[in-house]
């Protein structure tokens, strides 16, 4: 990669991740030359404006003090990738989980990909479980809460399934 071109997609990297943590999602989008998140722990695709501007206020309503931060950048020919953390007090109502005024703090790896100078995706990559864990609504599998949870559960999801495979045969 050119050191120009490396140069003018990390300058939109940065400028993009400033307005984000600045909660101005106005220019945190146009940094797209067409907005697009992708969150591969839930499977969810946001395109467009709408979509990616619907995400980024479900996020300042859930976590008003948001903020990601970057840790190092590392560089591929058609992306820019970025190792950091997100932080935030969860204190409105996010994906239908009301307030629970608990902190959250988890790694996660951004990787920004680019058509030439124009920024086209961000795909976001991080384990679900954590901030669930940390807002308590997940448990541990190895916890005795969650050792429990799994034994209790666990019967339920095989019946289950084999319900479902006599039906189907």
């Amino acid at each position: 990669m050119m050191s120009s071109l490396r140069q003018m997609r990390e300058a939109t990297v940065l400028k993009h991740m400033e307005a984000e943590n600045a909660h101005d999602f106005e220019r945190c989008i146009e940094a797209f030359s067409h907005p697009r998140y992708e969150i591969v722990a839930t499977g969810e695709v946001w395109d467009g404006h709408s979509g990616v501007s619907t995400l980024l206020h479900e996020n300042k309503k859930g976590f008003p003090n948001f903020h990601f931060h970057a840790e190092a950048m590392h560089y591929a020919d058609d992306a820019i990738v970025v190792e950091g953390r997100f932080t935030g007090t969860h204190d409105g109502n996010w994906r239908g989980l009301p307030a629970t005024g608990r902190k959250v703090d988890f790694p996660l790896i951004i990787v920004f990909q680019f058509e030439e100078e124009r920024m086209v995706c961000e795909r976001t990559y991080f384990d679900i479980g954590t901030p669930l864990r940390q807002l308590g609504v997940a448990r541990d599998p190895n916890s005795r809460v969650g050792k429990m949870a799994t034994a209790f559960n666990h019967p339920l999801v095989v019946g289950k399934a084999l319900i479902r495979s006599l039906f189907r045969g």
